[in-house]
């Protein structure tokens, strides 16, 4: 009896806890200093969300990219442009591209490896960046790191750049 009593007692201010609404909203640091306000996260996607299947086009970098977070032009030439080399990593939404140690058939005692970034939704000249890795067999056949290049790191993205604006010439409608 004491047991259905208790349960009785306790069952009602239970039930009252049930609506009470909660607000996720703490404040965060705004500005320089010791501020605080409240201000909406960032979302994970950027202001816009994720969007896997878009009709027409992109919305505001009219790369027509249909949902990948970089240029398609861009995208596509770095792709064209190393297809020789062996791919490590190629990442579409965040614009990177790793590929794997290559050795030239011509050149036995060297290798490359690029890292190539794609920086934006628009199809800008500082919108690649790549990165030429280098070795160069030892005396004792192991592989050292060489003195980098940079002037190989901007011929790669000329070259980049030039195939993406190939790309953007031939997708425009025709007269």
């Amino acid at each position: 009896m004491k047991r259905f009593f208790w349960s009785l007692l306790i069952a009602p201010i239970l039930f009252a806890c049930e609506g009470a609404d909660i607000e996720y909203k703490y404040p965060v640091k705004v500005g320089a200093g010791d501020q605080y306000g409240y201000e909406e996260p960032e979302k994970f996607f950027g202001k816009d969300g994720f969007t896997l299947f878009e009709s027409g086009g992109s919305k505001a970098s009219g790369s027509g990219s249909g949902g990948i977070g970089v240029n398609s032009f861009l995208w596509r030439a770095s792709l064209d442009t190393i297809a020789f080399m062996p791919l490590l990593s190629a990442d579409p939404f965040g614009g990177v591209i790793i590929t794997d140690w290559y050795g030239p058939p011509e050149s036995q005692n060297e290798r490359f490896k690029l890292n190539v970034f794609i920086l934006g939704k628009t199809l800008r000249s500082d919108g690649v960046r790549a990165t030429v890795f280098k070795q160069v067999k030892g005396t004792d056949g192991s592989w050292v790191d060489a003195a980098r290049d940079g002037e190989l790191d901007r011929d790669v993205e000329d070259s980049i750049l030039t195939r993406a604006r190939e790309l953007k010439i031939n997708s425009l409608p025709q007269r």
